[in-house]
């Protein structure tokens, strides 16, 4: 991986560009508590796009795998989190690229598309539908859970999964925290009909996370959905019908 400087803050990314060398970047930007390996390596999110001819670019945000780490609730607000997207756009000389985010970075993704349209070629909005706009998506709860003394004194299910998980990618809990208190905003349905760039909504029809993915594609002017069947918030990250959805979207926008 290599880093930059994003205003102060240092921002890890992998930059992998398809077998013959060229390709079309495409931005991934990854969910709370994971990181790029784990929502885009592990997932072989990488190599599909690469093997479609796409050069792939995923950074870990702010607080978040070997990225600079913040604690305090206002250093995470998602349109500083957009920002830190569109300074490695910047430092990789990049004037355009699709914008891929899942759950906290479909977040990211449409912040972004809202406040850098010139800067997005398509946005995919993975594991968050009309929760961007009605309600915040992941319970408050989980920011206690990252501060709790253990996994085992978080009765909240949701919570604890959260905890546990967080624990399996070797975060820095108390970054994380301060992460969930602060990059839970939402749009208004006038800021998402703003949206002017072809968008892509990716949502597993069992994610009770998410909210409903047509809704919210029923809020921007040139957005189609893509239902996972009979996935949940976790299980849609990696599905077969998720990727072949989105290489198909990729394939088809202007």
């Amino acid at each position: 991986m290599q880093t930059f400087d994003s205003d102060g803050v240092p921002i890890a990314y992998l930059d992998v560009a398809p077998a013959d060398g060229a390709g079309e970047p495409i931005l991934l930007i990854h969910g709370f508590a994971s990181n790029h390996l784990v929502n885009w390596v592990n997932t072989s999110w990488v190599r599909s796009l690469t093997g479609a001819g796409r050069r792939v670019i995923a950074l870990d945000n702010r607080g978040h795998g070997r990225s600079g780490k913040l604690y305090e609730p206002d250093a995470y607000g998602s349109d500083l989190m957009a920002e830190d997207a569109r300074r490695l756009l910047d430092h990789l000389d990049i004037p355009r690229a699709d914008v891929m985010g899942y759950s906290m970075g479909a977040r990211i993704t449409a912040f972004l598309a809202l406040g850098h349209p010139g800067r997005v070629r398509s946005a995919v909005l993975g594991g968050l539908g009309i929760h961007l706009v009605e309600g915040r998506g992941l319970p408050a709860g989980i920011s206690d859970a990252m501060e709790a003394p253990s996994r085992d004194a978080v009765a909240d299910p949701v919570a604890r999964s959260f905890r546990v998980f967080a624990e399996q990618t070797g975060s820095d809990l108390r970054a994380l925290a301060a992460c969930m208190r602060g990059s839970r905003q939402t749009l208004s349905r006038a800021e998402v009909a703003q949206i002017e760039v072809p968008v892509l909504v990716a949502v597993g029809t069992t994610d009770t996370v998410a909210g409903s993915g047509p809704a919210l594609a029923a809020l921007i002017p040139q957005a189609k959905a893509l239902d996972i069947p009979n996935r949940d918030h976790n299980l849609a990250v990696g599905d077969k019908v998720h990727k072949a959805g989105v290489l198909e979207f990729l394939a088809g926008r202007p």
